[in-house]
């Protein structure tokens, strides 16, 4: 039939059609969807469609109730709904319930800043926690709608909030647990404190910056009696600080047993290591002229110059060779250190700390004779230059220098040390057989960590830390609700009485401690004792509230339906070594004998482009909703995917434009697969070309991997191969290579449906597999798909991963290296202007794997055959000349319809596509072609 018959081709063709839009516009859309899902109860339909599965269940690390999300939330919580949802599409049954972090110093500060400390100091201690308890609340609020607006699903019905009265109950509860095993002692001991909150810190509240400090070198002088004992006629150890304020509380130097030590002609000791250096810096000037053991100080007496009191010569095996004059000034009352000698020497009576909470100098220095009067309520930074002026010739050597110290992480001031009557938890003390330390470090050999370096950093921090401080001296937080005893100042560890608080709290919230008497507080059958007991005012250090949300959680299935106990997977910042990782584990080691978790997961920090640290100063923050309200959630969702969160993470305009390129790409290619299959009723595949088989066995191997690496959590290297397969393989040659029988055969052709179901399975494979980290996506791709991708699904919750069937790759390696080098060669006739396309042309060759079934699409040729006709354009050998690979113009026309040259004459249609239109004409096509 000749097209002069006015006969439109283009009408007969079975072009691709999809009304699955090829823009997302995802800020406009994506919130739409996302209500629907909240108002439809996804969650609850992801557990329904669950029931009976295998169980996955991530323990949800809580942010804190305050402020606005940031990048970092936008990344962690990000990555725990990938993986959730990874178990989910792998046909688990998941559990994820949000909580909230909402006591500490934090909140509390917020208040006081709204209203003035001055009015803060004035309050009852229940109003101020109500105003806290507000605060919280708002956040949480807040909060909650930022993280359902980056896709992420849960139980946003039924989050846990540290606040609740049960939780506060519960935390209250762990604690107890942990005092009736005996782990909870009080003791006066150093630990860092906070002057400007006036409160105890723990270990992970502290950070490292650089500060300017004194660096001085004082010489004690030696009591007679010792100078006798040392048969020296003059004498003064020398010792080196860095904390002048702390000299008025000395009690000690401390020497290194074995190192020897040098008495210097003008008079002073030193290590004899350490002389040469301190001479080349001017703080001793004679030569050696005795010398002594460190064993043969020790007991000795000095005086400290600063006040005339006496300073004991002890031995200890941390003092270093390094640097000082091997010489440590011992103020047990300021240091961690300087207690445990002291405690281990001496004992720990009448330890001197002068300091009080807000480091101030106390009355104290004048009963004891530390200082003089004029110090009193002198902040002990301030008051070094003077301590350094009544050193007089005592003081050898004074300069400035800046090192790293330790900072408070809230207020970034500058912490001390400061001996108080604290509560710990004990890390060496046995129960049950096992000190908590051994029972925690056995249990981390039974976790799994991603990264796998994560194990020794846990295993490190419980080996070398000391007892978890665990009291403050706050207002906002959960009471340490014990009574100690009037006449001997024991605690009271009492579980009748425990249990009676804990059922008040349950009732009526933390607050009772505060509100109610100590009578009403006791269960009726100890209420006689009221009178010689008083309250415990400490709170519990945060770290413990959500060390213990395993236990308010987890083990609270009539409150929480939040999976089973250990849960499988912890997942948070890498930091959480020290933090959240490392207290739950002592909570849980502590009460159940073994880690709250099976497996945890570490990420590293969100940086700028250039991998500097996010700062309002430097004006490089990006706020997670100025991405979505610009780009959309799935952006902000693939670029979590696509980065190598082992390490720190960059994000940046330039970083999100290339991700939305990425994403584009992936869109279109779904696309392209819903329009070539939109009438594809049911997948059957009869008698597959070689080219389905291929693609086949390729997308079997592809998501095959990227499944496996998704299951370890790599998704930047599964999204890599994934990309790499969609952008060369599905779309770069099968895609292409297919269109001619898509389009040009007749509806229910079987060359026709076996392409489109190939497509339909990669369809189902490729929404499945991205499901997890572009949700959006994906469910709005199922909306728009016919029955033959997706079944019965209505949505993209209703897919569950199945892996592709095998099936025998039957193009070796060697076709596909000889389509490399035939394009290369179209390329070059191309450029030279001697062909538009590649349907212009045949092949003709002797290779025989070209010979073994029609490949002609694979090349996107007219023809491929043996011993073709046709004006010769080029050609190449393989296997070392044997065969030949000739490039032929085709002798014949273009077909009107399909474009091959195949036609016999100028203007007809090719033979095929004259069979197609003839049945289409007669009707015998077993659909109408919808023009």
């Amino acid at each position: 039939m000749a097209k002069s018959d006015g006969k439109e081709w283009k009408e007969t063709l079975l072009l691709p059609k999809t009304r699955f839009p090829m823009r997302g516009n995802l800020p406009k859309n994506e919130p739409k969807r996302y209500r629907k899902w909240f108002e439809e109860g996804i969650y609850r339909k992801m557990k329904e469609n669950r029931k009976g599965s295998p169980r996955f269940n991530l323990h949800d690390g809580p942010p804190y109730a305050n402020g606005h999300i940031h990048i970092g939330h936008a990344l962690n919580k990000i990555l725990k709904d990938i993986i959730v949802k990874y178990y989910y599409f792998q046909g688990y049954d998941i559990r994820y319930v949000p909580g909230w972090d909402c006591h500490g110093l934090p909140i509390e500060q917020k208040v006081e800043l709204e209203i003035g400390r001055e009015k803060k100091e004035q309050l009852p201690k229940v109003k101020i926690r109500e105003l806290c308890r507000r605060h919280a609340q708002k956040y949480i609020d807040i909060q909650m709608e930022e993280f359902k607006s980056l896709g992420v699903i849960g139980d946003w019905d039924n989050p846990y909030k540290t606040m609740d009265f049960q939780f506060e109950a519960d935390i209250f509860k762990a604690l107890t647990e942990i005092a009736l095993k005996g782990l909870i002692v009080e003791r006066y001991k150093p630990i860092y404190w906070c002057t400007h909150d006036k409160t105890a810190l723990a270990e992970a509240e502290v950070e490292y910056q650089d500060k300017e400090d004194y660096s001085i070198y004082v010489a004690f002088p030696l009591t007679s009696e010792s100078l006798k004992k040392l048969g020296a006629e003059k004498g003064s150890i020398v010792i080196w600080t860095t904390t002048p304020w702390t000299l008025p509380a000395n009690m000690g130097v401390v020497v290194h047993p074995e190192e020897v030590y040098s008495l210097t002609s003008d008079g002073y000791i030193v290590a004899q290591k350490l002389l040469p250096q301190l001479k080349k810096e001017g703080v001793v000037g004679g030569d050696e002229v005795k010398t002594f053991t460190g064993k043969e100080l020790e007991g000795l007496k000095a005086t400290n110059p600063l006040n005339g009191r006496e300073s004991l010569l002890l031995t200890g095996e941390h003092v270093s060779m390094e640097d000082g004059t091997g010489a440590v000034h011992t103020a047990p009352g300021h240091g961690e250190e300087d207690y445990r000698v002291w405690l281990e020497k001496v004992g720990d009576q009448d330890i001197l700390q002068p300091v009080d909470q807000e480091g101030r100098y106390m009355p104290v220095i004048v009963e004891k004779g530390l200082l003089p009067g004029e110090f009193v309520g002198v902040f002990i930074f301030d008051a070094q230059p003077k301590i350094l002026e009544m050193l007089g010739e005592h003081l050898l050597k004074a300069s400035k220098f800046i090192h790293s110290y330790p900072h408070c992480w809230r207020c970034h001031n500058p912490v001390i040390f400061r001996a108080t009557k604290q509560f710990f938890i004990a890390m060496d003390k046995e129960s049950g057989g096992q000190t908590l330390r051994q029972r925690a470090l056995e249990g981390i050999e039974k976790v799994e960590f991603t990264p796998p370096t994560g194990k020794n950093r846990l295993q490190s921090m419980v080996s070398n830390r000391p007892d978890w401080c665990i009291s403050r001296q706050r207002d906002w937080g959960v009471p340490i609700a014990f009574f100690r005893r009037k006449d001997n100042g024991e605690l009271v560890i009492d579980k009748e009485i425990f249990d009676h608080i804990y059922q008040l709290f349950q009732k009526e919230g933390a607050d009772v401690w505060y509100t109610k008497s100590i009578e009403e507080l006791l269960p009726p059958s100890k209420r006689e004792m009221a009178e010689n007991l008083e309250k415990v005012t400490d709170i519990l250090d945060v770290w413990f509230d959500s060390g213990s949300t395993w236990f308010a959680v987890l083990k609270r299935p009539d409150r929480y339906d939040a999976g089973d106990y250990p849960a499988s997977l912890y997942l948070e910042g890498s930091d959480q070594h020290r933090g959240w990782f490392q207290s739950s584990l002592l909570v849980s080691s502590a009460i159940e004998g073994i880690p709250p978790y099976k497996g945890i997961l570490t990420h590293g920090f969100v940086v700028d482009e250039n991998g500097e640290k996010m700062s309002k100063s430097k004006g490089n923050v990006v706020p997670p909703t100025q991405v979505t309200k610009k780009m959309g959630s799935e952006i902000l969702r693939l670029w979590v995917a696509s980065g190598d969160y082992s390490g720190d993470i960059k994000i940046g305009d330039n970083i999100l434009k290339q991700v939305a390129e990425n994403y584009r790409k992936l869109r279109n290619t779904i696309r392209f697969l819903l329009a070539n299959t939109d009438d594809l009723p049911e997948i059957k595949i009869e008698n597959p070309a070689k080219l389905d088989l291929w693609i086949l066995h390729r997308a079997k191997k592809v998501f095959d991997e990227v499944n496996y690496l998704f299951g370890k959590y790599d998704f930047s290297k599964g999204l890599q191969i994934l990309t790499n397969f969609v952008v060369n393989e599905l779309s770069g040659i099968y895609i292409e290579a297919t269109k001619d029988r898509l389009y040009c055969e007749l509806p229910d052709s079987p060359k026709r449906r076996n392409a489109q179901s190939a497509m339909a399975l990669i369809a189902q494979q490729l929404l499945v597999t991205l499901a997890p980290i572009l949700t959006y996506t994906t469910d709005e791709a199922v909306e728009y798909a016919s029955a033959g991708v997706k079944g019965d699904a209505t949505s993209i919750f209703d897919f569950v991963y199945t892996p592709l069937t095998e099936v025998e790759n039957p193009i070796p390696q060697s076709v596909l290296e000889v389509r490399k080098k035939f394009f290369e060669l179209v390329d070059q006739l191309k450029k030279e202007k001697k062909i538009r396309d590649t349907l212009e042309l045949f092949i003709s060759t002797n290779y025989p794997p070209l010979l073994e079934g029609d490949l002609s699409e694979l090349f996107v040729v007219s023809k491929i055959g043996e011993h073709l006709e046709g004006e010769k354009l080029g050609e190449f050998h393989m296997d070392e000349g044997r065969f030949v690979i000739r490039v032929l113009h085709s002798p014949l026309h273009k077909c009107p319809r399909c474009w091959r040259y195949l036609a016999e004459k100028e203007g007809e249609l090719c033979p095929r596509c004259q069979s197609v239109v003839t049945q289409l004409e007669k009707g015998s096509g077993k659909e109408k072609v919808d023009g």
